[in-house]
């Protein structure tokens, strides 16, 4: 399971490439003018706030009418997903159910417009003893439940016996009202762009890329932009969870899932039941400090992977350098037409740094790469840029782009990045450091929706004990992230977890130690030990 790359460089995603692989309604629809602020940052101005930086209680919006809580729905045999780029489409079949479920678009007029959003399920194997529902969220933001729930499944048989296993397309993503920003002629000349750019021609270029890309998602997504914020997604994980008939939330979140249930916990502490939080975004962590992290993790499992290949970390490093500098001299041909360009190679390097089981690939295509065929590489850049082999590019950064923006308050300018960020990044990786310093300008530059927090607010003082699981190794999420997260849940909820391993989440990557852990919590209540450590 992986992140998700971002047009520019990468944002806190899913576990999915190493786990597996609507406007109001269906579809986007919107307007070319500038849409709304966000509802919390609207709810500031106008005095009723409902998710603050101060950490003030959350609960100042209107109930919901019981015509969505006590909703019915109609659950039926799921049809094939919208063809994923790079995978095939086909409906799960056996016992998976499909529905959808209906939310307010803005959950400060609970009365007044609606959004859709798709729900996946699958009933728990042994119904006598059957507890609930289990909710998952697999990261992103952009990652479609719906899509990938069915894929893990067998990752869950253990806790399948007693709990349903539900999964969803949050707002903005899929199913849900898909935020769509660029078609695929724009998608593929803004992945061509050179994302560390190194003469004003370029950095404009990028950065007018960026500024383009939000404007397009206001143009044809312009009325769901304002309403896709993680905090309408934790609220729309409350609904589910009344209208599934449960008095309490149980759910497992990986990656961007974590920050999703962290947020739940803090609007919802008293809903909380059994969560578990693995790979876990640093909840402390602006947007700087975020991107700074992923350089750090990043970089570290790249040097993990050259340790393990017999070859220090300098000279690892160093290689990776010199091959990625000819690169943005002189791209090097593929059998596709296309080129590999410094930036894509950097993608490529890291799709494949989520997974030791990936490690063999990267070894073949670094090799290819230095000796003149930048075929592998591209082809794994091409499949975490959800580019199939037709060109077809799918929509989940859109998504991940849109609600990222929705969240932060952050905006950071080119200027900035040059004065202050880019000796520091490079500093922390001269790999990845620069790709992600730029990304800072290019990501939310002039967004037309205005960011909700500086950083995610998960303080749940009185909510149950919930399951923070670190990994050591973790590229994309590193470990200091889950010790912050403990820290910010609260005294007697964080309960840390520490895995000492390579790879982006630990549940999934089938550690009997860590299943020992986590499952008795599911299933029987029992609480571990905190700070107990796996390896």
């Amino acid at each position: 399971m992986a992140d998700l790359v971002r047009a520019g460089a990468l944002a806190v995603a899913a576990l999915l490439a190493a786990g597996a692989a609507a406007g109001c309604g269906s579809g986007s629809t919107g307007s070319a003018d500038k849409p709304p602020a966000s509802p919390t940052a609207q709810a500031r101005q106008d005095g009723s706030d409902s998710h603050s930086d101060s950490g003030e209680s959350p609960g100042k919006l209107p109930a919901l009418p019981a015509a969505l809580t006590g909703q019915q729905l109609d659950w039926k045999r799921c049809p094939a997903p919208r063809k994923a780029a790079g995978s095939a489409a086909q409906a799960p079949g056996g016992r998976w159910q499909c529905a959808t479920l209906t939310a307010p678009l803005d959950y400060r007029k609970p009365d007044g417009e609606t959004i859709g959003i798709a729900l996946i399920r699958s009933k728990a194997t042994d119904d006598d003893r059957r507890i609930g529902s289990l909710l998952f969220n697999f990261g992103g933001p952009g990652g479609s439940g719906v899509a990938s729930m069915p894929g893990h499944a067998p990752g869950f048989t253990t806790l399948h016996t007693r709990y349903d296993l539900v999964s969803f397309d949050p707002r903005g993503v899929a199913e849900s009202s898909a935020v769509v920003c660029q078609d695929d002629r724009q998608s593929e000349a803004s992945f061509r762009l050179d994302f560390t750019p190194d003469t004003p021609a370029e950095e404009k270029a990028y950065l007018d890329d960026a500024a383009a890309f939000g404007a397009g998602c206001a143009e044809r997504s312009g009325k769901i932009l304002p309403y896709v914020a993680t905090s309408s997604a934790a609220r729309d994980m409350d609904l589910i969870r009344q209208v599934l008939g449960d008095k309490k939330l149980n759910y497992f979140g990986f990656s961007y899932g974590t920050e999703l249930g962290g947020t739940y916990a803090h609007l919802f502490p008293e809903n909380v039941g059994r969560m578990a939080l693995d790979a876990v975004v640093d909840p402390s962590a602006d947007i700087v400090r975020h991107s700074r992290n992923q350089a750090l993790g990043f970089q570290r499992a790249l040097e993990n992977y050259f340790k393990s290949t017999g070859t220090t970390a300098e000279a690892g490093t160093a290689r990776v350098v010199r091959l990625l500098d000819r690169l943005d001299k002189k791209p090097l041909t593929t059998g596709t037409g296309r080129p590999l360009t410094q930036s894509l190679a950097t993608t490529g390097i890291i799709a494949q740094l989520y997974s030791e089981d990936s490690w063999p690939g990267l070894t073949a295509s670094l090799r290819a790469a230095e000796n003149g065929d930048g075929s592998p590489l591209l082809k794994y850049a091409d499949g975490y840029n959800d580019r199939d082999q037709q060109g077809h590019y799918g929509t989940a950064h859109h998504a991940q782009r849109a609600i990222s923006c929705a969240d932060a308050k952050g905006r950071v300018s080119g200027d900035e990045v040059r004065a202050t960020h880019l000796a520091d990044f490079r500093k922390v990786s001269p790999v990845f450091g620069p790709y992600l310093a730029w990304d800072l300008a290019g990501w939310c530059a002039s967004w037309p929706v205005e960011g909700e927090h500086a950083t995610p607010e998960v303080a749940a003082k009185g909510a149950a004990p919930v399951l923070v699981i670190g990994g050591t190794g973790d590229s994309a999420t590193p470990y200091e992230g889950s010790l912050r997260m403990v820290e910010e849940l609260g005294e007697g909820v964080g309960v840390q977890i520490t895995y000492e391993g390579e790879g982006h989440g630990a549940y999934l990557n089938g550690n009997g130690c860590i299943a020992r852990a986590v499952d008795p919590y599911f299933l029987n209540g029992k609480v571990p030990a905190n700070n107990t450590t796996c390896s």
